[in-house]
């Protein structure tokens, strides 16, 4: 069945590092677009960064030249790089992929980890 395991949250000071990653299984990761969302608190979900199958990467206005999303295929695992870390990027992110699973297209989120930045 299709996973989608995040890790590498973690409380940091502002203007620190993280690297978060996503390890897929149950598909073939490769052929898809992955996805990072997240979701401050009290507020809804706000997409942060997106990988192509080719690698091509897209960006939040909020996290652009702080933020890498990068892949793996070899070892099926989703990045994304977190640095100049501030306050307000507090918040549960997920990985995210829309999958064609049994002939439909589906939704897939992991558990989330959570990111605390603060002093």
């Amino acid at each position: 069945q299709v996973q989608l395991v995040e890790s590498g949250g973690g409380l940091v000071q502002p203007g620190g590092s993280l690297r978060l990653s996503c390890a897929a299984s149950g598909f073939t990761f490769n052929n898809y677009w992955m996805y990072w969302v997240r979701q401050a608190p009290g507020k809804g979900l706000e997409w942060v960064s997106i990988i192509n199958t080719g690698s091509s990467t897209y960006y939040a206005d909020s996290v652009k030249g702080r933020f890498t999303i990068s892949r793996d295929d070899a070892e099926n695992t989703l990045y994304l790089q977190m640095n100049s870390l501030k306050p307000e990027d507090t918040a549960v992110y997920y990985c995210f992929a829309d999958l064609l699973v049994g002939g439909s297209w589906s939704s897939y989120w992991g558990q989330g980890t959570q990111v605390t930045v603060a002093s």
